[in-house]
Parts: structure tokens; C-alpha cells; sequence
């Protein structure tokens, strides 16, 4: 395609050139006014081969230059718009996986803060078992050490109804100061 192009460029070179040639050639130059010394335009039939020779150029040019520059023009409007759609296309799917990704996040957020609540509520479970163990256990330690003092108080108190008659007698006898 690159050597087509130069190659036809080149032609078209040739072809303008050609016609340049051949058109200052056989039209006549308008000569000078002998009075004013600038360019008269004489309307003779050179206006009809001028206005022949401007069509024709214009048949030529359009032909040889503008259509492929058109065209050339077309395929960039075309590929500047296949970009754009690229672009956007990209945009849209880079939206989509934006989406995804935060919908992603929100799922996994919402996952640990359901296995965090889960996980809390295990362990207040087990701090509540713990505590109801620790105060079953202290009141059974409360309980027997209660009992203790229950035996030791009818220990002693036994131990001291023994003694009774003898306590008596002697405060009996400080109280009085004599014997009894």
C-alpha cells in the first residue's frame, strides 16, 4: 500500500505537471496595454479555452488529488471513531469490573462482619459459661466452707457446753469473790 501511494502520488505529479505544460503553452498570454502597461483581458475565444482548461483542471485535480485525500480522511474519520468506540468499550468494561469489584468488597465486608458478630457471640457464650462455671463453683466452695464453720461452730460448741458448768462456777465465784 506504501509504494501504491508514492507510486500514485508521483503520477499525479506527473499529470499536473503535464498539464501545466501544455496549458501555458498553447493558451497565448494576454499581452500588455501599450498605454496602462498592466494585463488586459481580451474576451476572445482564449476565455472559452481558459474556462475549458479551468473545468478540465478541475475534472483532473479533483480525480487525481482530492478523492484520494477524501478518501484518506474517510479511513482516519473511521479509525478515529473504531478508537473512540474502543475507548469507550474499555471504559464500560472497566466500569463493570469497578462494579463487580466493589459489589466483591461489600459481600466480603458484610461476610466478616457476620463471622465477627458470630465469632463475638461464641465467646460471650463461652464467658457466660465460664462465669456460670466460676460461680457454681464458688458457691459450692461458699457452701462447704459454711458447712465447715457449721461443724466447727457445733464443734466448739459442743466442746464449750463441757465446759459450761465449770465457766459458771468461776464467774460465779469472781463475781460473788467466794467460793461456791
Amino acid at each position: 500500500m506504501g509504494y501504491l501511494t508514492v507510486h500514485w502520488s508521483r503520477f499525479h505529479a506527473a499529470v499536473l505537471f503535464f498539464v501545466g505544460v501544455f496549458t501555458f503553452e498553447f493558451i497565448p498570454p494576454a499581452w500588455a496595454s501599450s498605454e496602462g502597461g498592466g494585463v488586459t483581458v481580451v474576451p476572445d475565444w482564449s476565455v472559452s479555452i481558459q474556462i475549458v482548461n479551468f473545468l478540465f483542471l478541475i475534472f483532473v485535480l479533483n480525480l487525481l488529488l482530492f478523492r484520494p485525500i477524501r478518501k484518506i480522511l474517510q479511513e482516519r474519520r473511521e479509525k478515529v471513531k473504531g478508537m473512540e468506540s474502543a475507548i469507550d468499550n474499555a471504559g464500560k468494561s472497566i466500569q463493570e469490573k469497578n462494579a463487580t469489584f466493589d459489589k466483591a468488597l461489600r459481600d466480603a465486608r458484610a461476610k466478616g462482619l457476620k463471622e465477627k458478630e458470630t465469632l463475638v457471640k461464641q465467646a460471650e457464650e463461652e464467658e457466660r459459661r465460664q462465669i456460670e462455671s466460676i460461680n457454681s463453683k464458688a458457691l459450692a466452695e461458699l457452701e462447704e466452707i459454711r458447712r465447715k464453720i457449721r461443724a466447727d461452730a457445733e464443734h466448739a460448741r459442743q466442746a464449750l457446753q463441757q465446759q459450761i458448768g465449770a465457766f459458771a462456777k468461776e464467774i460465779t465465784q469472781k463475781i460473788l469473790g467466794r467460793a461456791v
